[in-house]
């Protein structure tokens, strides 16, 4: 049983649930107003690229740094200040005049960004320690919801006509709000002594890291291909194309929602495993029938599939050392971003040769192969993680 009395467990795992809801409802939020920010700037396509690739680069600096500052200080004490400086982040840049300023400062909010996710997966893991049972998924399920939540209110004030600049710090009030009652609750656990336990190695936090890029290629073409897809090489309307994106997100969502429950009934390597062929058979399919409904259903079933395997792969990555948990989740962090931001590019250029519907070939192959390398969850002495 939990040391901790279960009122204290519960605020503390309600504390870390804010800090998953403020850091997606900043990014859902910044993604919905980019075309405001590219209009008021006047920026081209290319240029626009440029500056979110700063703030890709800002996000893996910020999740490696943070990785070493969680090993060293605490998950919570690098949690704290970056959960408060997100909202402030997300204002930066509305406030750039220029190209130049706008990826310095689109810099600066992801290496906020990326110390917050890093920190709060690993307080995560702490928080499920303590319950000693699976519930990190519900995080990221809490996660799904900040995504639509900052989508829905960025849609809503650029309906109303409110700027980009007003959106943000709008928003950026609300995130700090959260931040703060978050600070009230959030569980401090101080770092464990290095050394303590495999003298300073994380081995398999590299095959993990495989495990997670691979996962978020998937997650990146649905993103960026899935209406493409549909609009394009399926010529369905422009409405039914955008049902393809929603069928993913609201299906990983719902995943998200199950799957700690399943985590606790079948282990993590098996949830994985067939979370892992579930993606792939879905999206493989809707590919060979080729017809706009089966392809929202299999962007739907990628999603479901998808859902369960990074929190898995978090949990696992934290569970090698926890010694050195945060810069295992930094680095399996690091490299699935890579696979979100790579992906996508590598699905275009293959398309380019070989069409859009042979390209989305990619993360069928690359979920099937996190299926069959899903023994990686497993600790060094052969047990499951949670």
């Amino acid at each position: 049983m939990p040391r901790e009395s279960a009122p204290t467990l519960s605020r503390a795992r309600l504390a870390t649930a804010l800090a998953f809801l403020l850091f997606g409802t900043a990014l859902g939020t910044w993604t919905a107003r980019i075309p405001a920010i590219k209009h008021n700037l006047g920026l081209t396509d290319g240029r626009l690229s440029l500056a979110l690739l700063a703030f890709a680069a800002g996000a893996i600096t910020g999740q490696l740094l943070s990785g070493r500052l969680v090993d060293r200080l605490g998950s919570a004490t690098v949690l704290v200040p970056a959960a408060l400086l997100e909202g402030a982040g997300l204002v930066l840049p509305s406030l750039a005049a220029g190209l130049v300023l706008l990826c310095l400062a689109l810099y600066v909010f992801g290496t906020i960004h990326g110390l917050l996710n890093v920190s709060m997966n690993a307080n995560a893991v702490e928080v499920q320690q303590a319950y000693g049972r699976p519930i990190i998924t519900s995080f990221h399920a809490v996660y799904s919801v900040g995504g639509f939540l900052g989508a829905a209110l960025g849609g809503l004030a650029a309906h109303a006509g409110l700027s980009a600049r007003t959106t943000f710090v709008l928003v950026g009030l609300g995130v700090a709000a959260l931040a703060l009652w978050s600070t009230l609750w959030i569980r401090r656990t101080p770092p464990v002594p290095r050394g303590s336990e495999q003298h300073g190695r994380v081995p398999g936090v590299f095959l993990l890291g495989v495990l997670a890029f691979c996962c978020l290629v998937g997650e990146g073409a649905a993103a960026d291909w899935s209406s493409v897809y549909l609009r394009d090489n399926l010529l369905s309307s422009a409405g039914f194309a955008a049902a393809a994106y929603a069928a993913f997100a609201i299906s990983m969502m719902a995943g998200r929602l199950v799957g700690d429950r399943l985590a606790t009934d079948w282990g993590a390597t098996t949830l994985v495993r067939l979370s892992a062929l579930l993606a792939a058979a879905g999206l493989g399919l809707a590919l060979l029938i080729a017809r706009p409904w089966a392809g929202v259903v299999g962007f739907g079933l990628l999603g479901l599939g998808l859902a369960c395997i990074a929190p898995q792969v978090f949990s696992a990555a934290a569970n090698r050392d926890s010694a050195q948990a945060g810069r295992a989740i930094a680095t399996v962090a690091s490299m699935g971003y890579a696979g979100f931001v790579v992906g996508p590019v590598v699905i275009g250029a293959a398309a380019q040769f070989a069409g859009l519907r042979a390209a989305l070939v990619v993360p069928v192959v690359l979920t099937a192969f996190v299926a069959v390398a899903a023994p990686a969850l497993r600790t060094r002495i052969g047990t499951l993680t949670a």
